[in-house]
């Protein structure tokens, strides 16, 4: 159902809801990247997104993971808790903060929050053996699994697709970053991803796609397919 979703990722609450409001005329989904903003105006944004959260993925990102939340780890899990209390369609919490943080893992499946289970890695592809005891040890904390990494190659990113192989049953988002990785953002949605990520203009991760690029590629595809193009 859900094919594109525009990361936003602003550090002002009211410019934010511009940049949701836009996103979604243009996408089904965006993640909302609360981490750009100050701890304190992670309330008041919520409240201002609210009617939005329904189609919305809530990241907040720890720096250590590559995100920019300025607080303690302390004060981050009381906010994820407090993300979880508005019911956003999911919420993006990293492998390495749940497998640390049991009572957040508790608090999230008591209140039956759908959480995207995420992990990245910033610098390389680890190998097969690695993404597959990775995607295991992930599924214990949910259906929904983001794996991202760092291409360096054409192989490293070839080697992130090869999950959709292996792993069928879960609802799976794997791709790579860098420029070796960006074909990957759009494979992957033609061998099961439910989505994949995008940015209205400038990109949110190394070689992101713009959403008008992505769907100018998605329409040329399905206008090949009914024969508008010339073979």
């Amino acid at each position: 159902m859900y094919q594109i979703c525009v990361s936003i990722a602003v550090c002002r609450p009211h410019t934010m809801l511009q940049k949701i409001k836009l996103a979604l005329e243009k996408s089904e989904l965006v993640e909302i990247r609360l981490d750009f903003l100050a701890p304190e105006q992670v309330p008041y944004m919520l409240n201002l997104a609210k009617k939005y959260l329904d189609r919305s993925i809530c990241t907040l990102r720890p720096k250590s993971e590559g995100g920019r939340f300025s607080g303690s780890e302390k004060e981050r899990i009381s906010i994820l808790k407090l993300i979880a209390e508005y019911d956003p369609f999911m919420l993006d919490v990293e492998y390495n903060t749940l497998k640390k943080s049991k009572t957040l893992y508790s608090y999230l499946k008591k209140t039956k929050t759908r959480i995207l289970v995420s992990w990245h890695d910033f610098e390389k592809t680890p190998s097969n053996t690695v993404l597959i005891k990775r995607f295991d040890m992930m599924a214990k904390f949910s259906k929904n699994i983001k794996i991202v990494t760092t291409a360096h190659t054409l192989d490293d990113s070839a080697r992130v697709l090869g999950l959709y192989q292996i792993k069928k049953k879960n609802k799976l988002v794997a791709f790579s970053m860098g420029g070796m990785g960006r074909l990957s953002r759009v494979m992957c949605l033609y061998l099961g991803s439910p989505f994949t990520y995008a940015s209205l203009g400038r990109p949110v991760a190394a070689g992101q796609f713009r959403i008008d690029e992505l769907q100018k590629m998605q329409n040329m595809n399905q206008a090949k397919h009914t024969g508008r193009i010339a073979k």
